[in-house]
């Protein structure tokens, strides 16, 4: 994938990214997406959560899906980033949907970038509803949990610990997991066995 963004050598901008996939196979989903991501000249992936299981949130009637998080290093500016992000999701097989939260073969999302705050027709940052999914905020609490909102002015274990009481279902994907078929929904409950193979958080 060749990206000109016209960015500077010196990657100095720590951006987090949030990732999810709900078609095919997810997990690949996302590890495809960073790889293509950690291949652009600007943007170098510094580090990788966990991979959970979670359940769909804004419309629900649709499969479970993947989720992780990425700390990276970045010369590209925050639009320069989302333009970025959205050239590997289409490069992943991404088309439009008639649904804003439906199903999609990989989303990235933008949830910081340094400490700016961003509100423009294109890009919104801090993302404006990070604090509500627990889908984003438990894998960011494994890369940056001291870390602080600078509009919310909480860190990401305390916006965590605010959710608790939310219920959804987060699996976080163990080794034992890797490699299985993912084929949970929202119909279909975790046997004891399948949940006793897990870390289950919520």
């Amino acid at each position: 994938m060749t990206i000109d963004m016209n960015c500077q050598s010196n990657q100095k901008n720590t951006a987090f990214i949030s990732m999810g996939s709900n078609m095919g196979d997810r997990l690949n989903n996302c590890r495809n997406g960073i790889f293509l991501l950690n291949k652009v000249d600007s943007v170098f992936v510094e580090n990788l959560s966990n991979f959970y299981l979670t359940e769909p949130m804004e419309f629900i009637d649709q499969s479970w899906f993947v989720n992780a998080a990425a700390q990276i290093k970045t010369s590209a500016g925050p639009l320069q980033l989302i333009t970025i992000l959205k050239t590997v999701e289409t490069e992943m097989g991404r088309v439009s949907s008639e649904h804003r939260y439906g199903p999609r073969i990989l989303d990235f999302d933008i949830i910081f970038y340094d400490d700016e705050i961003i509100d423009t027709p294109e890009l919104v940052v801090p993302h404006p509803r990070m604090h509500y999914r627990e889908f984003v905020l438990r894998p960011l609490c494994e890369l940056c949990p001291d870390k602080n909102h600078p509009i919310l002015k909480k860190n990401m274990k305390q916006l965590l610990d605010g959710i608790k009481g939310s219920r959804q279902r987060c699996f976080k994907i163990d080794k034992s997991f890797r490699g299985k078929k993912l084929s949970y929904d929202r119909h279909q409950p975790l046997t004891d066995q399948e949940e006793a193979s897990h870390e289950i958080l919520y």
